[in-house]
């Protein structure tokens, strides 16, 4: 068969598997999710070596090094995987909650659930810790889910996405509840987008230029993650040692992922104070600081332009800046931000309030690490990505997310 009819093919499979995985119970389904975990860590072995040519297929193709540390798995991000879809397994399952019901005057009974969307595209780059998050919440919330993941990663997905079907399979479920997208071309990427009518739903998750010819050239639904230029800005009223750790932690902590800190605004009434500290604190840690004249004054600081200020670097880089005021900073956030996650660090509880009512982000926090917009952290288990548009979910998206509603009426021989 031609990459079209290889992709459309495993679509129509999938379209089919959905059926019976809507209206499998819960039990089932969280059988078959810790069943996938265990499987994960007995093909530890098998995986790890299928990651391994992945790897060295990067570094032979001189692959930076932020995007090889996304595409590695190790024991412990394996066992990460894995707890992962242990976790979701523990949580409530969305499909048939009910959101609203009532009985309405003329004795209707109204109710608003939760359905499953049917079958999910996932589009991706790296991570082959994304294909089980993605499978896994995607069959928790009665799914089937397509997945393509980058060519980099080609052989960690197929060894990942083998063991989850054929755990599957051994709990009952079809194994075209999870696929791979046939191809590694272009080419399949583009049939999946324009696959309306099989495929309900398209997720990209990378970065701005695939979500961006996603976005732009899918006919199919996207729900569009974004980027993270995320920021964090010191108020005149923070604690300065709080500012300090908050600072270190959103920016070091683990640099390739897009909740990390790219982007630091000082307020002008604490920067003399402040900024030795930091600059002297990044600066030690392997942090190349892009700053405009006040960061600039201090060694090997780099003059920031306005591109620098607009980067999602994924590394160790951060573009810097000294603001007047409170406002000022959200101005800039207007400005640059990405509207993935911004932070204010801050003992003035009208200085945050104003903050989190003004910042149009995904998730704006107060007085804590930007390294916590994440599904997990948030409770949600592992989640599938995060959404910076406002239709139809925004943020972390976990298992409500990743359903949509109908309504069911019932009656007794009402008419109108």
């Amino acid at each position: 068969m031609s990459t079209t009819e290889d992709v459309l093919d495993a679509a129509r499979r999938a379209r089919e598997a959905s059926h019976g995985l809507a209206l499998a119970t819960r039990a089932t389904k969280d059988a078959a999710l810790l069943a996938m975990a265990d499987a994960l860590v007995a093909a530890e072995s098998d995986i790890l070596a299928a990651n391994t040519e992945d790897i060295t297929r990067a570094e032979d193709n001189g692959t930076p090094s932020n995007i090889i540390d996304r595409l590695r798995l190790t024991r412990e991000r394996l066992e990460a995987m894995a707890q992962g879809l242990r976790d979701v397994a523990g949580l409530p399952d969305p499909v048939g909650e009910v959101v609203r019901g009532s009985i309405l005057a003329n004795g209707l009974e109204l109710r608003q659930v939760r359905v499953p969307f049917g079958v999910v595209g996932m589009i991706y780059e790296a991570r082959p810790n994304v294909t089980a998050d993605a499978a896994g919440i995607c069959l928790k919330s009665g799914n089937a889910v397509l997945l393509r993941g980058s060519s980099s990663a080609r052989s960690s997905n197929a060894a990942v996405v083998g063991v989850l079907r054929e755990a599957a399979v051994a709990q009952g479920l079809e194994a075209d509840v999870v696929q791979l997208v046939p191809g590694d071309s272009h080419d399949s990427v583009k049939v999946l987008m324009r696959a309306r009518g099989l495929v309900d739903v398209l997720i990209p998750r990378g970065g701005a230029g695939l979500i961006r010819s996603v976005v732009e050239e899918s006919t199919v639904p996207v729900i569009e993650t974004g980027v993270g230029n995320c920021h964090v800005y010191v108020d005149a009223g923070a604690d300065l040692d709080k500012a300090l750790a908050l600072v270190m932690n959103s920016k070091t902590h683990r640099t390739s992922v897009c909740n990390a800190a790219e982007s630091l605004l000082v307020h002008a009434a604490v920067a003399e104070e402040f900024l030795p500290r930091v600059v002297a604190e990044l600066q030690e840690a392997g942090v190349r600081i892009h700053g405009d004249a006040r960061f600039a004054a201090y060694d090997d600081v780099v003059p920031a332009t306005d591109d620098d200020f607009a980067a999602e670097y994924l590394a160790l880089e951060i573009s810097a800046a000294v603001v007047d005021d409170l406002d000022a900073a959200i101005g800039h956030n207007r400005r640059i931000s990405s509207g993935h996650t911004d932070a204010i660090v801050t003992e003035d509880q009208g200085a945050a309030r104003r903050f989190t009512a003004a910042v149009d982000s995904a998730a704006v926090l107060v007085n804590a690490s930007t390294r916590f917009t994440d599904g997990g952290e948030f409770g949600f288990g592992a989640e599938i990505g995060i959404s910076t548009q406002k239709l139809h979910a925004r943020g972390p998206l976990g298992l409500p997310e990743m359903t949509s509603t109908k309504y069911v009426v019932i009656g007794d021989g009402h008419v109108r």
